[in-house]
């Protein structure tokens, strides 16, 4: 069985996902997007990744969801109302294209990010 390669950039990898997935991912990349204009946009471990000063956030899609890891559980925590209907274990919270995340949450969880990373980066200057 032949193996794909990695996608080079998220359009790439948006491509490669079924064809159900990919307009949530978009809307979701799109959300991202506006909630962190200076970020990065990227691939690693395979899947699509925002970076501001270290990661913002991930997304992938899986045969029968989709998911956001957030890399810090505390922060995943603390969304744990908004997070009602979802299914949320650790740093990852999964969602599905006819139950898609709400923009509003996404920018909030975002925001939040880069506040952990840019307050990070500022002790890391001093």
């Amino acid at each position: 069985m032949k193996k794909t390669p990695p996608a080079k950039n998220i359009s790439e990898y948006l491509k490669s996902v079924p064809p159900g997935m990919r307009p949530v991912l978009r809307q979701l990349r799109a959300t991202i997007r506006a909630a962190a204009p200076d970020a990065e946009e990227g691939i690693s471990y395979r899947i699509p990744v925002f970076k501001l000063h270290g990661p913002l956030v991930f997304f992938a899609a899986f045969e029968d969801h989709c998911s956001l890891f957030v890399p810090s559980k505390a922060l995943v925590a603390s969304f744990k109302k908004e997070l009602k209907g979802y299914h949320a274990v650790g740093a990852t919270i999964h969602f599905t294209p006819d139950h898609p995340l709400p923009s509003s949450l996404v920018r909030k969880i975002v925001r939040a990010r880069i506040a952990l990373n840019m307050g990070r980066a500022s002790r890391g200057k001093r």
